[in-house]
């Protein structure tokens, strides 16, 4: 083989490695593209829920100092009943 013969050869040993190159990056592109979208979907999905989240704490945070009050004058009322409770209870044995 003489030279002329060799630089065809490796010419066209370097296209098809080209073609193939661009071939596969081109897939690789794709594929990238598909995960792409799909992680945008997922990040608006999230973002939903996320905002519904915080909406339902927006909703719940100042019931939850409403519930503690409330708490706190049942416990009165429940230490109040109890001590009454007792004291009769006491009076009722004697």
């Amino acid at each position: 083989m003489n030279q002329n013969g060799l630089a065809f050869w490796m010419t066209v040993v370097g296209t098809v490695c080209w073609g193939v190159c661009f071939w596969w990056m081109s897939r690789l592109s794709t594929k990238q593209n598909v995960l792409l979208a799909q992680l945008r979907e997922q990040g608006k999905r999230i973002e939903k829920l996320s905002k519904l989240e915080h909406d339902l704490i927006k909703e719940v945070h100042p019931q939850v100092n409403e519930i503690k009050e409330g708490m706190e004058a049942m416990i009165a009322v429940v230490k109040e009943n109890s001590e009454n409770n007792s004291l009769v209870s006491k009076k009722k044995t004697h």
